[in-house]
């Protein structure tokens, strides 16, 4: 059974649109004699195709996929090693990372020290020595608000942005394939123009688009409703009869008591470690606040007391005095747990996650440590891309590549048996 918070992260719709549903009569919930708590059969959702997707899912022998032989990637952008721990978790060998965050590259250099880590501008980072020996070129490349209305650009009209560098590094480096991720927003910037400009470029540059896709982490074991958009690219001359199939979903939602207790998706509860505080009147208001609430559910004079002029405004404000529950997944993580306006409060306790309690909703392993001020971590943590999603898009770009090099394989065989004795 599922509860409704649950059905509406699956769904990707409201609360208000399952209410909306069980008063027409189209999805009638169950409710549990016990906890008089509103559930929903899963037979009752099989007909959605997420939930279907689900309990029909090849998860378990997606975690099968080896790499068939040694495959090298490199990554820009790095952060705090997200993407690039998801990817060697999937087979990936890394041939070089770069970043310019001094402290982004002490924690990687920290938890790999024989990782290749380049800590410079990526403008003055030279890939063409590379060439020949890159399977796989990653990166979440910041996409600057850069419009092309009306236009049609080439690659030379992206020069500025670090949409230009990643292109760059394509041309001089020449992967097989390569993996691109961003925030959801690049879809619908500047009205499509932005990513349509972005798909033509790569195009231009000698490679076949599988269609970007936004993937919803919470479908592959990260207890966090963070999306993202992955972009894949093919390189021309091996486009040909390779099929590219997105990662299938685990077949449960991870939560943050999956994230902070022992169970499923970590052996032990969550370690003690530092975090930002509130202070003394902030935590008392939100001591007023119940699991999965925010301050709406403020008694009338502790909202016009903590929202202030924002009482008056319009809009939901749902991020402000925000608590987690933990029956469900975290909310998207911010790169500050403590801000009025995307507050992340412990289910709990009256304060901010901790550091460990973040790291843990990103899916990083306990053991990896994060360096600079506390700040500066749950800035890292909070950038950087869940490493459960990561590792399952690397599995099957591990699959994609296994698969060309079979070709490739059988191709020099059939030209051995056709030469004449």
């Amino acid at each position: 059974m599922y509860s409704p918070a649950i059905v509406a992260d699956i769904l990707s719709v409201s609360k208000a649109t399952l209410n909306k549903w069980e008063k027409n009569g189209s999805l009638i919930p169950f409710i549990d004699p016990i906890t008089n708590n509103k559930k929903y059969l899963i037979e009752q959702l099989l007909h959605f195709p997420k939930v279907h997707a689900m309990a029909n899912s090849s998860w378990k022998a997606e975690q099968a996929i080896l790499p068939n032989k040694q495959y090298n990637c490199i990554e820009l952008f790095a952060g705090a090693g997200g993407l690039g721990l998801g990817l060697e978790n999937a087979g990936f060998n890394s041939l070089m990372l770069n970043e310019m965050d001094k402290h982004a590259c002490s924690t990687l250099r920290f938890n790999r020290p024989h990782w290749n880590i380049i800590e410079r501008d990526v403008t003055n980072v030279n890939f063409k020595k590379y060439k020949g020996n890159v399977d796989l070129l990653s990166g979440g490349f910041p996409c600057q608000a850069f419009s092309y209305a009306g236009k049609k650009l080439g690659f030379e009209d992206t020069r500025g942005t670090l949409f230009f560098e990643f292109g760059r590094a394509l041309t001089e480096c020449s992967p097989k394939i390569f993996l691109a991720e961003n925030v959801r927003g690049l879809v619908s910037h500047d009205k499509g123009r932005t990513l349509n400009t972005i798909k033509n470029v790569l195009n231009d540059l000698g490679y076949t688009l599988i269609e970007p896709k936004i993937l919803q982490a919470i479908f592959y074991r990260v207890p966090q409703k963070r999306e993202r958009l992955i972009i894949i690219g093919i390189r021309n001359d091996l486009a040909n009869h390779i099929n590219f199939s997105w990662p299938e979903p685990y077949h449960r939602i991870m939560t943050m008591r999956d994230a902070l207790k022992s169970g499923e998706l970590y052996p032990c509860d969550v370690p003690l470690s530092d975090g930002q505080k509130y202070p003394k009147r902030k935590a008392e208001i939100l001591s007023h606040i119940p699991q999965g609430g925010y301050w709406r559910d403020l008694p009338d004079e502790l909202q016009r007391e903590y929202m202030q002029k924002s009482y008056f405004l319009g809009g939901g404000k749902t991020g402000m005095a925000r608590r987690l529950s933990w029956n469900e997944p975290s909310l998207t993580l911010t790169c500050a747990p403590a801000q009025k306006q995307t507050e992340r409060c412990h289910p709990e306790k009256n304060r901010p996650l901790t550091v460990r309690e973040y790291a843990r909703i990103q899916t990083f392993p306990d053991n990896w440590k994060f360096s600079g001020s506390i700040s500066n971590q749950y800035k890292q943590i909070g950038n950087a891309v869940p490493v459960n999603l990561a590792t399952a898009v690397g599995r099957k770009i591990i699959d994609m590549l296994n698969n060309m090099h079979k070709i490739k394989q059988n191709n020099k065989t059939q030209i051995k048996i056709t030469i004449p004795l």
